[in-house]
């Protein structure tokens, strides 16, 4: 193994928690008596009292299963929290709809007549310009909302997925060094066949718990991405649409075209209703992340109960972890063993030149490797012959010596610079493995899934909050301000005129009047002309 791979003493894992040596924590978990087939699981019904919900499902009982989002009581009874927008959507589409089938059947109108025309024209263009206004700035706020609200998503689902990812890369570290373990040869003497075959049982447990945490973390985010850009493609289109609608209708009341305005109003009445449903949507949606925040603050509470936030981001197998850190050690204790005893058996030795293991071994002894466990696998200290993992490489290439063609040592030394490649390696190995494999730690207590977890409460909750009340007040004036102005469209749909009727409710009469005597002098001019010009 490339000695570049070896990291210093002091590491920082998840969280900045300094592992640093195993703690017996295997050994503790190991004595803990395993949980039987009679013991209920450890359940927790998250964020019960808040989910405690009219179920739509079960004939509006309330629903107590708590958060869970793979079951369809849950989205039924939270579905339930936006009732308020789809009624308004039916309200409005059917009410509106009644109108329009009167105005348009029944000869109905609203005409502004009389002495007070000019003033009542007056506000009502005042009232249009100031809803249209109303609209517009709903527009402006559900464009910010909806863009910071999904960049806000984006950014904790990657999060997520990165501490997921992280956990893989733990496990598939782990796999490879044990993979890497096999390999590990000094002088033709390899690890025992019983470990071999453990460590291949390990690695497929491994590989299954990293690709089973892989598949339910991807398939969760495709399916919140898919959701989530729908729903930004949605509103995107919504607010676009209101905008160009409340300038147009402005536009065309003003010039007073008819037709067209027709057109405005039934293209409004139903992007209302749209509106409407999407502001329902919308609280569903702030009510599910508040939800889901709050099981999380729960679950944090209570990391080893069995919830359905396991669907997000579930914690390692105990077992599998248990059993990945008692068979790292044993697999150090393996390749310490493999060391020592070519150390002993061959290099401290003082073997005959009949001997096959002879190559001129000579000078003082070699120290041998330290144990860095007991046959308890609990942590033990170094004697003072011992060298740790740690400084063996430089020390041993004190006891190396140079070598003849024939492979023999012809300067003093105890091992040859092929053996102690063969060394460094072994040694590198179970450095690689004492230091790496400890992260499972946090992993086997959960600690990793619950900071996760705090993380996401603290710095993402109530940013994604924030942004959904920007994007519901958003749609809130978008539906009050276009419902306003399709009553002063139909008025003035009602009431069609042309530019100049709105130039003289604006333009002083004096100004007014000298603007027609100039045209009409202009037109009797063209007229004398045109005369003149034919005879």
């Amino acid at each position: 193994m490339d000695q570049s791979r070896i990291m210093p003493s002091s590491f920082l894992y998840a969280g900045g928690v300094n592992l640093g040596p195993w703690k017996n924590g295997i050994s503790e978990l190991a004595q803990a008596p395993a949980p039987t087939d009679d013991e209920p699981p450890n359940t927790l019904v998250l964020a019960a009292k808040r989910t405690n919900r009219p179920d739509i499902l079960r004939h509006f009982k309330h629903y107590l299963g708590g958060w869970d989002i793979t079951n369809r009581h849950y989205w039924a009874s939270v579905g339930f929290t936006g009732a308020v927008g789809f009624i308004f959507a039916v309200l409005w589409f059917v009410s509106f709809g009644l109108v329009l089938a009167v105005y348009h059947c029944c000869g109905w109108r609203v005409n502004i007549e009389g002495k007070r025309s000019d003033r009542s024209q007056r506000i009502c263009l005042i009232m249009l310009i100031l809803f249209t206004s109303v609209v517009a700035t709903g527009c402006v706020l559900l464009s910010v909302g909806q863009d910071e609200f999904h960049d806000e998503v984006l950014h904790t689902l990657k999060y997520v997925v990165n501490q997921s990812d992280y956990t893989v890369q733990i496990l598939k570290n782990v796999t490879q060094y044990l993979s890497l373990a096999k390999t590990i040869s000094v002088a033709q003497v390899f690890l025992p066949s019983d470990v071999m075959t453990d460590i291949d049982k390990l690695n497929i447990d491994l590989n299954s718990a990293a690709d089973k945490l892989t598949e339910k973390t991807s398939e969760n985010a495709v399916k919140m991405r898919r959701v989530f850009n729908a729903v930004r493609s949605a509103l995107i289109t919504v607010a676009a649409l209101m905008l160009v609608l409340a300038l147009l209708g402005l536009v065309l009341s003003v010039l007073g075209h008819q037709h067209v305005i027709h057109m405005f109003i039934v293209s409004g009445w139903l992007l209302v209703a749209v509106t409407f449903v999407l502001y329902g949507v919308f609280v569903i949606m702030n009510n599910t992340i508040s939800d889901t925040c709050m099981a999380m603050e729960e679950w944090v509470e209570n990391p080893h109960a069995e919830t359905a936030l396991s669907n997000i981001l579930p914690c390692v197998d105990p077992r599998t972890t248990n059993h990945t850190l008692t068979q790292s050690k044993q697999v150090i204790t393996s390749i310490v063993n493999v060391v020592n005893t070519y150390i002993y058996s061959i290099a401290n030795s003082d073997l005959s030149p009949d001997d096959d293991r002879y190559y001129n071994q000579s000078g003082p002894p070699m120290p041998p490797l330290c144990y860095p466990f007991d046959s308890q696998l609990q942590d033990r200290q170094c004697g003072p012959y011992e060298v740790s993992m740690a400084n063996a490489s430089l020390v041993w290439q004190n006891y190396t010596c140079m070598v003849s063609e024939s492979g023999l040592c012809n300067t003093t030394g105890r091992i040859t610079p092929d053996r102690f490649t063969q060394l460094v390696a072994a040694v590198n190995e179970s450095y690689a493995l004492e230091h790496y494999t400890p992260p499972l730690l946090c992993l086997q207590d959960c600690d990793f899934v619950r900071e996760t977890f705090q993380n996401i409460t603290s710095n993402y909750c109530r940013p994604l909050e924030h942004h959904l009340k920007i994007v519901n007040a958003g749609l809130g004036l978008i539906s009050v301000g276009v419902l306003l102005c399709l009553v002063l469209w139909i008025l003035y749909a009602n009431h069609p005129r042309r530019e100049e009727v709105f130039v003289k409710m604006l333009l002083p009469k004096t100004l007014l009047s000298s603007c027609k005597n100039f045209f009409s002098t202009n037109g009797k001019n063209n007229t004398t002309s045109s005369i003149t010009n034919g005879v």
